[in-house]
């Protein structure tokens, strides 16, 4: 039997031409320019001379501006600056006699100021604005400031990055609005701290987005971070004495306020309340003691809501909020609360009797309806997460959902202001694109059930996690007489989804869909009325287990979806406000945010604020790189040098080129799977480092996006050529950093042991991408023993490794199958619908 070793140098002499000779940079850009998020309309006039900004360019104001308007022209000139080394004079009055007769002018025109302190002046209206570039005139035009400052965004970003005397632009009219008018980004200073100019530099990289809520998570378990004048114990026991003055709370809404963002504080209850038990446990169910709690999850320790001294604290601790934070919102969490301490408290359970409440969740109920009347009485409307949606609810409370779409519909129905954060979630590594297909809207299923003639099976699964219960559910699959697949899965307690792309490929069946766990596909082995194989969630696997509980030949009734769901009306679909991309702190930290929040939240902000037909993934991925490039150079956004820093401390000065290069085809495990190993391996608490490997790379392999691309979309008919090009860009730095690889091995003792180890798999995958794509290129399958040696080699880079996950191995394994079981005989049909 042939080596993996001597196939591989045949595949290697096959591709090393495309390699040597590929273009190396990014896709030619689409006409249309790189802004994120795209606006609404975008006129181009191709045919109209440029407009050229120089130094002698002038910036002049239709009418005189308000403060906040000075501040973000000025901020406006120092950008202009960082990008093109252009230095403008500061704005003045457009009638001054030196703009009158001036061939380049930027000009700033408004109708109004605003500022909003309710959801009702935090309007689509008032952010909306006019771009209108001529060649010797640009004009911005908006009916509130707000628009202003969006615009001048817009205009940032068109100007690029262009080191040169002059910079130009082509003329264009551009007029843009948001969909959505809750466009919101949660940062949570409980878990990790942030200092002040972490969280202003996120502002920047907000409003420059077009985001316009920071919703900041103070309290939790793990520690409360605002200064309080009534009960100072809560922030004198921060973790590592670190909190939030007054004057800096002060500071960073005054700070986001100049840059169209309003400040939502988050101070939960009842529950993830272990920090105040800490500081004041007579306030607690359970009578403590209580220690300060560093692990991660969710936790017991409850305010007791028959304590009159809880209404109090709630009273006093929300008039100190009220005078910080001008937004009428204020969010209690009122999350994830275990009723154990509640129902083993026996004062509280006879204050559940006489208040006629019949369990935990009618006194929560109660709670909730308090702390809203406090607000109510401080000019203060509420908002918190699923748990708080019941009856009677206050009418103008606000809900957002974690739980996903079905409960996000579920709000509407009920008539609250909802939003939504499942699908993005930022702390949880995901590929940009799942964020992006993340719909606001809550869809009935569309999917045609069971016709005559037409085979099916359904199949039960259990999906093991190593923390939390299994994933769980059932999925049918639905055979038409032409052959052609379509299916449907449904988790428990989760409402139905169409699956995408099914396919049978020799003994597996594959499918995707996207879940609140992140992206999933499927290849699953169903044999003999039992289900094995792989669910991968993000970019690493599960092992769902399973067995078939249903089918034509079994004679059982066929299901039915079409009726399953039932979608918003006009009214309902109002109630939706928005979304808000969330970044827990768990494994996040001063040295990773930016890391993990960027280029992402552009992509998140786009779903937020642009057409809902914007839905090209492609063209996102072109316009991604130079937002990456233009944050980092015109706001100061660190995604790039936190990653460089990291990778100086990780590996010898001399090895930094070959680190990147290594880096660039490796990722974080995706989802919660980091989490899940730390739970079993380590503390899951503050006290694991977060300055490994896998803390140091970005979120998605970009470099690869092409060749993932590229395999989701393989023809079906074995014989079809594919685009060979293409794969160029995927194994050019499958093989730079199989390169690297190699040099890291020979500094091995320079190197921790973990990075030594991916090293040698590096350099295994970049083996594998030749190895696999000349065969497929070649369509030259393999033997049986070359397959099996191929596969073994396979099976040992899937998975985790030390947090870390090599993605190409995925996208190897499906050219693999199309190759091995592609032919005469076998069914290779995919789900029409989703072509």
């Amino acid at each position: 039997m042939k080596t993996i070793k001597n196939i591989f140098f045949s595949s290697w002499c096959a591709l090393l031409p495309l390699v040597v000779f590929a273009a190396d940079g990014e896709s030619d850009m689409d006409s249309l320019p790189a802004l994120m998020p795209y606006p609404q309309q975008l006129t181009p006039h191709s045919a109209a001379p440029e407009f050229i900004l120089n130094g002698n360019s002038a910036l002049c104001f239709r009418n005189s501006p308000s403060n906040r308007l000075r501040a973000a022209e000025a901020r406006f000139r120092r950008r202009t600056e960082r990008q093109t080394g252009i230095s403008l004079n500061a704005a003045t009055l457009c009638d001054t006699p030196g703009v009158a007769g001036n061939i380049s002018v930027v000009e700033l025109a408004v109708t109004s100021e605003d500022a909003p302190s309710t959801l009702g002046e935090l309007s689509r209206a008032g952010d909306a604005y006019q771009l209108e570039i001529n060649p010797q005139r640009i004009t911005l035009s908006a009916d509130f400031d707000v628009g202003i400052l969006r615009g001048l965004q817009t205009l940032s970003q068109l100007l690029g990055i262009q080191r040169a005397n002059a910079a130009s632009l082509q003329p264009m009219t551009i007029n843009d609005r948001p969909r959505f008018r809750w466009r919101g980004l949660m940062l949570d200073s409980a878990r990790h701290f942030f200092f002040v100019d972490t969280i202003k530099r996120q502002l920047d990289g907000m409003a420059a987005a077009k985001l316009n809520v920071l919703h900041w998570h103070l309290t939790d378990d793990q520690g409360w971070r605002l200064q309080s004048r009534a009960y100072p114990r809560l922030h004198e026991t921060a973790p590592g004495g670190n909190f939030y003055t007054r004057e800096q709370v002060a500071d960073i809404v005054a700070y986001a306020f100049d840059r169209g963002i309003v400040v939502v504080p988050e101070i939960d209850m009842p529950g993830h309340a272990s920090a105040i038990g800490v500081a004041y446990p007579e306030l607690m169910s359970a009578p403590g003691p209580y220690t300060p709690e560093h692990r991660w999850g969710v936790h017991k320790p409850l305010l007791n809501p028959a304590n009159p001294a809880v209404y109090t604290f709630a009273e006093k601790i929300f008039a100190e909020v009220a005078e910080l934070f001008p937004f009428e919102y204020v969010h209690i969490g009122g999350d994830e609360v275990n009723p154990e301490h509640w129902e083993a408290n026996a004062e509280i359970q006879r204050f559940m009797q006489t208040r006629q409440l019949p369990d935990s969740r009618a006194l929560h109920n109660f709670f909730n309806r308090r702390l809203s009347e406090i607000l109510a009485g401080l000019d203060r409307k509420m908002i918190g997460w699923d748990e708080i949606l019941h009856p009677g609810l206050a009418p103008d409370a606000a809900v957002q959902s974690w739980r996903g779409p079905d409960a996000l519909g579920d709000i509407a129905r009920a008539g609250h202001n909802a939003i939504l954060s499942t699908g993005f979630y930022l702390d949880q590594p995901q590929y940009t694109g799942y964020h992006y297909r993340n719909a606001i809207i809550p869809e009935p299923l569309e999917f045609t059930d069971v016709q005559p003639g037409e085979q099916w099976q359904t199949w039960q699964f259990s999906a093991p996690r190593k923390r939390g219960s299994p994933v769980s559910g059932t999925f049918t699959l639905i055979e038409s007489r032409e052959g052609e697949l379509r299916g449907v899965m449904q988790f428990s307690g989760k409402a139905p989804q169409r699956l995408r792309g099914v396919e049978r490929a020799g003994p597996y069946t594959r499918f995707s869909l996207d879940t609140w766990m992140g992206p999933l596909r499927a290849r699953l082995r169903l044999n003999n009325k039992t289900l094995s194989g792989e669910f991968v969630v993000g970019n690493a696997p599960y092992h769902p287990v399973g067995e078939q509980i249903g089918g034509t030949q079994a004679e059982h009734e066929a299901p039915v979806f079409s009726s399953a769901q039932h979608g918003l009306t006009d009214v309902q679909v109002e109630n939706i406000l928005g979304g808000e991309a969330a970044l827990w702190a768990e494994m996040v930290d001063e040295h990773t945010i930016d890391l993990r929040l960027w280029p992402r939240t552009f992509a998140v902000a786009e779903r937020l604020w642009s057409g809902e037909d914007l839905q090209d993934e492609a063209f996102l991925y072109r316009r991604l790189p130079v937002i990456d490039r233009w944050a980092e150079t015109a706001l100061g956004l660190q995604h790039r040098s936190q990653q460089a820093t990291a990778l100086h401390h990780l590996f010898p000065k001399s090895l930094q080129s070959q680190a990147l290069a290594f880096s660039a085809v490796l990722e974080p495990a995706h989802y919660y799977h980091r989490h899940h190993e730390k739970s079993v391996h380590e503390t899951y608490s503050r006290r694991d480092p977060l300055n490994r490997f896998a803390d140091s790379l970005p979120v998605e392999s970009i470099v690869l996006r092409e060749l993932r691309a590229l395999a989701e979309s393989l023809p079906r008919d074995p014989t079809s050529a594919i685009d060979v090009e293409s794969l160029q860009p995927g194994l050019l730095h499958l093989w730079r950093a199989g390169v690297a690889a190699q040099s890291l091995r020979q500094h091995a003792e320079a190197l921790p042991a973990d990075i030594r180890k991916l090293a040698d798999l590096v350099d295994q995958q970049m083996e594998l991408g030749f190895l696999i794509t000349a065969r497929f290129v070649e369509r030259q399958p393999f033997t049986p023993d070359e397959e099996v040696a191929v596969r073994a080699q396979i099976a040992s880079l899937k998975g985790m490794h030390g947090e870390v996950v090599l993605p190409a191995v995925y996208v190897l394994e499906r050219f693999m199958d199309r190759l091995q079981y592609s032919g005469p005989g076998v069914n290779n049909n995919t789900d029409k619908q989703h072509d």
